[in-house]
């Protein structure tokens, strides 16, 4: 795929756009005010491997509080800011690595000025994003309500502010709760401007609705070469927007990160119980940092050869299974030694 060009941009230590490894962001869903939970939960995201994790600042101590949990975690944090223009300055003062307001949103140009001197100085970004609930008036009528037309020429409003103020430190989110009108956005957006994406289907729902329509919108999105940091919005545990993230980046080789498993989904031939190997296999590998492909197959018939892509592997029969390694068998054990002798060979690769 060929990656669309942008502009590259700094969040703390974590570069987007350009060439750069496509990031992967979550948001924490604690009270920011309560220093010790919203400090409890990035440091789960870190443990995750999330790269940047965004909090909501409702009010100035909200704002406040950002110099304690800067204090006590590590990933970069982007201050979520709605309407009011001194919680943006206050959470760069605090020591905020990034904002996400929209210029029209929140008062006079002298208020926008003084947000983006406050930028200037520290080299903070601002993330201009707007959704499918969140367009225009002037935008919803001109081009007759929500559509691909109206987020973008929105979108573009907010652009133009903080261009008009010689400000292009930007990257840019257009979600929708649907995925073809996500799509289009951004496609549409792709030929106006060169600034970083920031992916996501908005409001995508449970963790297993929102992880179907985040991948395939995201997915489709990458696919194309679109997108520069992504976020799978799920109601849920943030933890699991990470996972689902990384899984989105590793099936388009986007990411080479830990174990990537491979397991087919069973047939009449499967005489081993393959659902509790591939739970108990996940658990056990989760925390392996190696770059390998590791399949588990059903049966000793097809398994060897249709996983022979994998670095290592199992497949089961009745009682026992076979471990391959890049599609040859290396040894048969029995079905309740079948895990642990697959992880010894794992550490031995």
């Amino acid at each position: 795929m060929n990656r669309r060009k942008t502009n590259i941009l700094k969040v703390g230590n974590v570069y987007i756009g350009g060439d750069s490894q496509i990031s992967i962001q979550s948001m924490t869903n604690t009270d920011t005010r309560d220093v010790e939970s919203t400090i409890n939960q990035i440091i789960e995201l870190e443990k995750a491997k999330c790269d940047i994790v965004r909090i909501a600042i409702p009010d100035m101590e909200a704002a406040k509080a950002i110099t304690k949990i800067k204090k006590k975690t590590n990933i970069p944090i982007i201050g979520d800011i709605q309407f009011d223009y001194r919680l943006a300055i206050e959470s760069v003062k605090n020591g905020i690595d990034g904002l996400r307001i929209n210029p029209g949103n929140i008062g006079s140009k002298t208020r926008v000025k003084e947000v983006v001197k406050s930028c200037q100085e520290k080299n903070i970004p601002i993330r201009i994003g707007v959704n499918s609930g969140s367009i225009s008036k002037k935008a919803l009528e001109k081009y007759g309500g929500v559509n691909e037309d109206s987020i973008v020429y929105s979108a573009l409003e907010h652009i133009r502010i903080l261009e008009d103020m010689n400000y292009t430190n930007i990257k840019i989110s257009l979600k929708a709760t649907d995925v073809p009108l996500t799509i289009k956005s951004y496609l549409k957006m792709a030929e106006y401007v060169d600034y970083p994406f920031h992916l996501g289907i908005t409001e995508a729902g449970p963790v297993w609705n929102g992880t179907v329509k985040s991948s395939v919108g995201i997915g489709a999105l990458l696919a194309m070469g679109v997108g520069d940091t992504i976020r799978v919005s799920l109601t849920g545990n943030p933890v699991e927007e990470v996972r689902v993230g990384k899984e989105i980046l590793k099936s388009l080789d986007l990411l080479e990160d830990g174990v990537q498993i491979i397991s087919c989904p069973t047939c009449g031939r499967t005489q081993i119980n393959l659902f509790k190997l591939v739970k108990e296999a996940q658990d056990k590998l989760e925390n392996i940092d190696k770059l390998i492909k590791v399949a588990i197959m059903g049966c000793p018939v097809n398994g060897p050869g249709e996983a022979k892509e994998a670095d290592i592997g199992i497949a089961g029969g009745k009682g026992y299974g076979l471990i391959f390694k890049k599609g040859k068998i290396v040894k048969k054990v029995s079905e309740e030694k079948l895990l642990d002798e697959l992880i010894k060979e794992i550490k031995t690769i």
